[in-house]
């Protein structure tokens, strides 16, 4: 992160708290240009406190409980508002992580208008838009070529959601193509992570 930093990058991603916070403490300090902080795995509402008190954006808000989670957090540990992307699923399982449009889900919780409208009533939470990744089984253009069909429909509703964090490594040109505006490219540039143990 330090070498990273040193080269101008200003915009980072992680998606495991235990890693992202001592990272974030430590790159904090370094002087230049400022690292802007993107949470971009499944968050748990436990871990709320901890990624509020670092992250610039929260890319992967898939729950109302998670959106009031984070915006208690958020009121009492930051003095400015949070962004937040809301996660959205492409194939409709809430399992996988996303809130899921047009409902259709047993769970209240993970329908995407109730997760938007939750964080847009957030005070310490500003809506910029959403995230998705495209499920490893599809096309990517196709999935990507739904997503921003939620998009338009999103941003009528919400004008000021206009980010859309899509594509990673190896599926961003179509991403691209389809409207995000924001791309994931860690193993293109640090290389494939070890998996967990």
């Amino acid at each position: 992160m330090r070498h990273l930093a040193a080269l101008g990058l200003t915009d980072v991603g992680e998606n495991r708290d235990q890693e992202a916070a001592p990272k974030a403490a430590e790159v904090g300090g370094l002087p230049g240009p400022a690292v802007r902080w993107h949470f971009i795995g499944q968050l748990q509402r436990n871990k709320a406190k901890s990624v509020v008190r670092y992250a610039d954006v929260v890319q992967s808000v898939a729950g109302v409980r998670l959106a009031g989670a984070l915006g208690r957090a958020a009121e009492r540990l930051r003095e400015r508002p949070l962004d937040v992307l809301v996660q959205v699923s492409l194939d409709g399982d809430p399992a996988r992580g996303g809130a899921v449009p047009g409902g259709g889900v047993a769970e209240e919780d993970r329908v995407l208008d109730s997760v938007l409208a939750a964080v847009a009533a957030e005070p310490a939470l500003r809506l910029r838009g959403l995230m998705a990744v495209a499920p490893a089984e599809e096309e990517p253009a196709a999935a990507f070529a739904r997503l921003s069909r939620v998009v338009a429909a999103v941003r009528a509703a919400y004008p000021e959601a206009t980010a859309l964090s899509a594509g990673m490594s190896g599926d961003l040109e179509a991403a691209i193509e389809h409207g995000a505006t924001h791309v994931r490219v860690g193993s293109a540039l640090l290389g494939a992570r070890a998996p967990l143990r």
